[in-house]
């Protein structure tokens, strides 16, 4: 399926992994470390985007933050795009460093904040780079070491983060490191980064618990929170997220929507674009025609010309759409 355009808006608090290509490391030495997080220091002062817990490890980095005007690809272009040139020149390699997709999930901030804060810092334990939680207070590459007031920087929001446990300094801390020690044995939680509604319910069986009692609640692969946190979002976005590209970005990702679902149905891709009026060709002409209209935001005209009919047909489907 086709993964989704980002969903971000100023304020929004997103988890987001950053995987090297084919697993392969982002850093090699204490030099590579220093200058990724420099580099985020530098651009989140810049951007004013919030950093609320980080870890830089071997293969992979996560963050929390929230996102300001900027908005966050303008961010993480800048990072990993200056990150990786460096890299590469500083080892003298050729081609990509990152996977060429990062992935940002947007979290429901009052379930989640704690958790997360909690499953980043604890990177560096889980892996193996430190082997207690006393290290993990001098452990510099991530942003433990600041919460806990061992390390200092001017762009990591440590003061909104001890906030979540006490209203005074040293009770925060000594709540946030008690709250650390409880999570050490619960493993590497993939619900907090797997996929859409399995990761929001608690996992898979969660689901299908729910599913046996008839309760359907709805999730999204960009989106870590309940089922009325991941409506409200999708509705606030819906509108911007239409306009946001130029209309020949989005005709080449009806194209290639168009593509994959043929793949995905059996459907010849050529015969439906020349009209073909099969009925596996009607049923899934007008899921597409909906999804060109009301996700991608293209007129009558320019989907009907993808999918090989009249303007008046992509309006009779998705009238059909309505009515089901």
């Amino acid at each position: 399926m086709p993964r989704g355009p980002r969903l971000d808006a100023p304020g929004t608090l997103h988890h987001v992994i950053v995987r090297g290509i084919e697993k392969r490391p982002i850093v090699r030495d204490d030099a590579d470390r220093s200058d990724f997080v420099s580099r985020l220091g530098r651009l989140a002062n810049d951007t004013q985007t919030r950093i609320f817990a980080w870890a830089l490890m071997g293969n992979h980095a996560h963050l929390l933050l929230r996102s300001s005007a900027h908005g966050l690809p303008s961010l993480m272009r800048r990072l990993l795009t200056g990150y990786s040139t460096k890299y590469n020149l500083r080892h003298r390699r050729h081609g990509h460093l990152f996977q060429n997709r990062y992935k940002s999930i947007v979290c429901e901030e009052g379930v989640y904040f704690r958790e997360l804060l909690r499953y980043i810092h604890l990177n560096p334990l889980r892996s193996g780079a430190v082997e207690s939680l006393y290290e993990l207070d001098r452990y510099p590459w991530s942003g433990h070491a600041v919460v806990v007031g061992v390390l200092k920087n001017d762009w990591q929001d440590r003061d909104y983060v001890l906030k979540w446990f006490g209203s005074k300094e040293a009770q925060a801390q000594a709540a946030y490191l008690a709250y650390l020690q409880e999570g050490v044995g619960q493993g590497r939680r993939p619900e907090l980064v797997g996929g859409g509604l399995i990761r929001s319910a608690g996992g898979w069986s969660a689901v299908k618990s729910r599913r046996a009692k008839g309760m359907h609640e709805k999730g999204d692969e960009r989106i870590l929170g309940s089922s009325d946190f991941v409506l409200n979002v999708l509705n606030e976005v819906e509108e911007r997220m239409k306009y946001q590209f130029s209309l020949a970005e989005r005709i080449e990702a009806a194209e290639r929507t168009l593509s994959a679902e043929c793949k995905r149905a059996s459907v010849n891709e050529k015969a439906l674009r020349n009209g073909g009026r099969r009925r596996n060709m009607s049923l899934l002409r007008r899921n597409l025609a909906q999804k060109f209209v009301g996700e991608l935001g293209l007129s009558l005209a320019e989907s009907g010309r993808l999918l090989g009919v009249t303007t008046s047909a992509v309006a009779h489907s998705l009238t059909q759409i309505n009515k089901s």
